[in-house]
């Protein structure tokens, strides 16, 4: 049987006789067999078959060996209670003969990520939403240990929470300083999507200080490209040096699934944040009053408050509310303020990502602008004690509410919250059924106890303002878009 014929042969030899036929070009040449070995030999080592070790490649895994060990497998418990329309309906229970003590109990299990930030003291911080209402708490390192949490406490309103477990052999990762981030830089998402553990994914940064999203209270996120799914909620944004700039908490998904635009709260915020849980178990923010809006450029024409380039710089205080740091600071409406802290403040953004680490006893130098002329006072940060309101001051659905938090001998009634004490007929309140005399005990799904609960309640979500009232011995929803 004939060998079958290398198909190659051909070629190949019709190209060896084709390069020796050429004349010498660009220091090419060959004219017989000697000479064509010698330009094979001149080729760089990493031609196939050289003795010469290639330069190494580019890579991040140094740094991940590093890093990775410090990002931790969250995993929750929780008992909820099912709900069954039917069972709830008075009508059914007592046709049927249901008791209304019956109620039907799951078990619920979720995952998330989270970073040891503390390794001597065991500290873990996560996402508020990945640890909510969970019964039990473990968390798994790397190296295959699984170790029981406690919940040392949490900032829901930017979706922050601290865990302790027994400090043992663990590894932890340092802050980068998130404010010196910009555009462009390179980072790294480490966590445990789906319940992968040590996954990696790379990107940039692709904007800085996003904000009005409706994901949290306080919003300053820095958004990548690195790809963040379903279980790195909590985990690790790193740099090219393996510190952490941020804490993976959202992806922007219509579709379901990752496109590439992901949501991290910068390191800064969370090290203030999680200072205070430690220090404190609990954030006590403090009330700051100054209500502001952000320059267009006619009003940062009318205020001077153009830059060489153009762009309107700071934000204008509209109203100063009564009793708060900004009155005893001696903010007036009018005034621009342009720095708080270190931070330069260009937007209504970087004014309330301030606010988010303004805590009860700090004092804060503010520079601002009044008249043309810079000035300079110092916050002294004091806790929101307002007993009434303009309901405008919080929301502008409430324009035209005056608001009161309850009396001693009303509480007796509806428990605690904020009494609509005027409802103007021409506002947007009144037109979706909000009365004179309701009492606002909830707003967009939160327990509101007085006016401060009511403010950050607001503040968490501006699509809508949902309220649930108590009225004449009953409780209501009302909608105000």
């Amino acid at each position: 049987m004939p060998r079958p014929r290398n198909l190659l042969t051909a070629p190949v030899t019709a190209l060896l006789l084709l390069l020796w036929s050429l004349p010498a070009a660009n220091g090419f040449a060959a004219s017989n067999t000697g000479d064509f070995g010698a330009q094979l030999a001149a080729f760089p080592a990493s031609v196939p078959g050289s003795d010469e070790q290639p330069q190494p490649l580019p890579s991040l895994a140094d740094m991940l060996e590093r890093v990775n060990p410090a990002v931790v497998n969250i995993a929750t418990r929780s008992v909820v209670r099912e709900s069954n329309r039917l069972l709830e309906d008075p009508f059914f229970r007592r046709f049927f003969n249901v008791p209304k003590s019956r109620q039907r109990y799951r078990r619920t299990q979720s995952a998330g990520s989270g970073v040891v930030v503390d390794a001597a003291a065991g500290y873990i911080v996560t996402n508020a939403h990945v640890v909510k209402n969970a019964d039990e708490i473990s968390v798994g390192v790397s190296d295959g240990r699984t170790l029981e949490a406690t919940l040392i406490g949490s900032d829901p309103d930017v979706d922050l929470a601290l865990l302790q477990v027994p400090a043992e052999d663990l590894v932890a990762i340092a802050y980068a300083n998130s404010a010196k981030l910009r555009v462009g830089d390179f980072v790294v998402a480490i966590g445990n999507p789906f319940g992968l553990n040590q996954t990696v994914t790379s990107g940039i940064v692709s904007a800085l200080g996003r904000s009005g999203l409706g994901i949290e209270g306080y919003e300053d996120f820095i958004q990548t490209d690195a790809p963040i799914n379903p279980g790195n909620s909590g985990g690790a944004l790193v740099d090219l040096n393996g510190r952490l700039v941020g804490i993976n908490t959202a992806i922007f998904a219509p579709s379901g699934g990752n496109i590439g635009i992901g949501f991290a709260i910068p390191a800064n915020m969370v090290s203030a944040v999680i200072a205070q849980l430690i220090d404190k178990g609990e954030v006590n923010r403090g009330f700051v009053g100054a209500i502001v809006q952000p320059l267009n450029r006619e009003l940062a024409q009318a205020f001077g408050m153009i830059s060489g380039d153009g762009i309107p710089q700071g934000v204008v205080v509209v109203d100063v509310q009564g009793g708060s740091s900004a009155e005893q600071a001696g903010l007036e409406p009018g005034d621009v303020i342009v720095q708080m802290g270190a931070k330069a403040i260009l937007n209504v953004a970087d004014y309330s990502a301030q606010a988010a680490v303004m805590f009860i006893g700090d004092e804060v130098d503010v520079r601002y602008v009044r008249q043309g002329k810079k000035r300079r006072t110092t916050l002294r940060i004091v806790a929101d004690e307002q007993q009434a309101i303009a309901g405008q001051s919080l929301s502008p659905r409430l324009r035209g509410v005056q608001l009161q938090n309850l009396r001693q001998e009303e509480e007796r009634m509806a428990g605690a919250g904020v009494v609509a004490t005027e409802v103007d007929r021409r506002s947007p309140a009144y037109g979706f059924g909000l009365r004179a005399g309701d009492i606002i005990v909830g707003a967009n799904r939160i327990a509101v106890e007085d006016i401060a609960g009511l403010r950050e309640a607001v503040r968490r979500d501006n699509r809508q303002l949902l309220l649930r009232i108590f009225r004449t011995g009953r409780f209501y929803y009302v909608v105000i878009r």
